[in-house]
């Protein structure tokens, strides 16, 4: 009985909750199921969950005023971007009020001479890429997905380019929060450095919507460069392919990317995009400079170093159809794993490593996965050191998720022995969780010391990285 009185109190409190949010926003808010099952789920394998409502705010006050909502009635709150997300980010596993940013998608601010621009949480990263035109600056990190720069940012994402511009965590200057209670603070400068307190900033970056609510981000730009080349080079393994990639690091030959496929991932992509790349392990390079003396100057050392480890069909890619080509192909590798296998659904390691490590863990992990039921393809960002494992699976076996988890953990507790980390670039949400403290050690309970801080009753995004309390990750206040 005092069970179904907790659940009937939570369910009042999230109809009472609504009745506000509906006289805030009007038609902005929903409980429609089919936009409910939009927001349910991200591009991972994690099972959906719904919220209770979806709204749709146009201004940081109005997501303020919908935080106030949420403490008034101790109702939970998450965040939602493009919904491209990898590890149930998005999913409302206590239910609650999903607040989708995609209406706040202007660009506040660009100033080139300053190499910033402030933009919402919600723009799209390809439309700031078009605002960004004819300026001569770009935004450089590139997931892959066509993310929200919020939610780029809620995860600390990175791409095929943070070899050479970093990631969200080194390219986000400052950012507008609303705090679980409503209050709005702004964290930074548009400085490009300060001493000035603690790093509120960074906190944020990569926090996965756990302490607060980010509506609007500035950004560093980079110069366009001069000149562009790629290049590919196929290997006899994936050890002389990786170790190629360390050894360029290692002299400092400033590549933008530097992209690994192994021979089963180099096959679904030339299935799926069409290209004739020899099912070998490759490497793909992009190398940027002031001129096209430089870019050729990168290549060839590149060139020189792929033969010394074995390489061969050492490939120049000079015009930019040419270049759009390789990186729309590596871009669509998502695609071309899913289709290896009709109605396949990915589930997706992401593990980073010193990169002296590197080429242990993955051909250690290339074991792992030579006798499994399911396909296994490996890419990676091998300039950084980090690399996915891509298991292809049937949708409806248990017993293949059930393989995959187990193949998983070892994977990542082999990466975590190495000196490296369960997650590169996917973030924590629910399927991290477990490797937080062999990772962090002691660290973990400043974490959780820090989400009682910002969040002591536990309503931003609860369920994900850490929690304070088990208000609701007992599963008490769920449905």
């Amino acid at each position: 009985m005092a069970t179904a009185n907790l659940a009937r109190s939570v369910q009042d409190r999230m109809q009472d909750a609504i009745g506000d949010l509906k006289s805030l926003l009007g038609d902005r808010l929903t409980t429609a199921e089919v936009i409910r099952e939009h927001h349910s789920h991200g591009e991972s394998y994690h099972p959906a969950a719904l919220p209770d409502a979806v709204v749709f705010p146009k201004s940081t006050e109005e997501v303020s005023a919908i935080m106030k909502i949420s403490a008034k009635h101790q109702v939970p709150v998450i965040p939602f971007g493009a919904g491209t997300s990898m590890e149930a980010q998005v999913n409302a596993i206590h239910g609650g009020i999903t607040i989708d940013m995609r209406e706040m998608n202007k660009v506040v601010r660009i100033s080139a001479e300053d190499l910033q621009a402030t933009v919402e949480a919600g723009i799209p990263r390809k439309t700031l890429l078009k605002a960004l035109e004819n300026t001569g600056f770009t935004f450089f990190i590139d997931p892959g997905a066509d993310a929200t720069i919020g939610g780029m940012t809620s995860t600390r994402a990175s791409g095929t380019t943070a070899v050479r511009y970093g990631t969200m965590r080194e390219n986000v200057m400052a950012l507008t929060v609303v705090l679980a209670d409503g209050r709005v603070i702004h964290t930074g400068s548009r400085a490009r450095k300060s001493s000035a307190g603690y790093d509120l900033t960074h906190l944020f970056v990569g926090a996965e919507g756990t302490l607060g609510v980010i509506t609007e981000i500035t950004l560093r730009l980079h110069p366009q460069p001069e000149a562009k080349g790629a290049a590919s080079c196929n290997f006899p393994s994936i050890r002389d392919a990786v170790e190629t990639a360390i050894e360029t690091i290692q002299l400092g030959v400033p590549v933008a990317r530097i992209e690994l496929m192994d021979e089963a991932q180099v096959d679904a992509c030339n299935k799926y995009s069409k290209t004739n790349y020899p099912v070998a392990p490759t490497l793909f390079f992009e190398f940027h400079g002031d001129s096209q003396r430089n870019v050729e100057d990168q290549a060839e050392t590149v060139k020189e170093l792929t033969e010394n480890h074995r390489g061969m069909g050492f490939r120049s890619f000079t015009t930019p159809e040419e270049r759009e080509a390789l990186w729309k192909m590596r871009h669509e590798a998502y695609f071309a794993n899913c289709a290896i296998r009709k109605g396949g659904k990915m589930f997706t390691t992401d593990v980073c490593l010193p990169i002296s490590r590197l080429a242990d863990c993955i051909v250690e992990s290339k074991k792992d996965v030579a006798t499994c039921s399911f396909p296994a393809p490996v890419v990676g960002h091998v300039g950084d050191g980090n690399f996915h494992m891509s298991f292809i699976l049937d949708p409806t076996s248990a017993a293949e998720l059930a393989e995959a988890k187990v193949v998983e953990e070892k994977i990542i507790r082999r990466a975590l022995q190495m000196g490296g980390t369960c997650t590169g670039e996917h973030g924590i949400g629910t399927g991290r969780k477990k490797y937080l403290l062999d990772e962090h050690g002691a660290g973990l309970e400043a974490m959780r010391a820090i989400k009682q801080a910002f969040d002591p009753e536990n309503r931003m995004n609860p369920g994900k990285m850490v929690e304070p309390h088990p208000l609701f990750g007992d599963g008490s206040a769920g449905k």
